[in-house]
């Protein structure tokens, strides 16, 4: 993250740094109004950065949307296209990744697509008191 910004500035920024270098438009849902643990910060990013490149490589699409929330129940994320979507096979590594950064903070990673609709990679990491249920 940029030196002493919030997640939600970091976003901002990197979105609007990624729409003006690819001509992408994006369409900002939510941005987390708490902090989340560094640690966690540092995925969402990581996460961000393959979701933005995939789209950017293969969606075709002209908008992405993007949701980032921190509640009660922890930081919930969703990248949402509405390009060319594709069939769910086996994964390649930019979506291995995802679910690696994810994961090593003790959170999941979906992929959703559908051919000619699109697709959203959805992110949850939950509170560790609810991870621990």
């Amino acid at each position: 993250m940029r030196e002493g910004g919030s997640l939600a500035e970091t976003l901002e920024s990197r979105l609007a740094q990624w729409s003006g270098r690819t001509g992408i438009r994006v369409e900002i849902w939510a941005l987390p109004s708490s902090d989340a643990p560094a640690p966690i910060a540092r995925a969402v990013l990581a996460v961000l950065d393959d979701a933005l490149a995939n789209v950017e490589r293969h969606s075709g699409a002209g908008t992405v949307s993007i949701a980032v929330t921190v509640g009660r129940g922890g930081l919930r994320m969703t990248v949402s296209d509405h390009g060319r979507g594709f069939n769910l096979g086996p994964t390649g590594p930019g979506i291995d990744r995802m679910r690696a950064a994810f994961a090593a903070v003790g959170g999941t990673v979906s992929v959703n697509s559908v051919l000619g609709e699109g697709t959203t990679v959805t992110g949850v990491v939950p509170r560790r008191g609810d991870r621990e249920r």
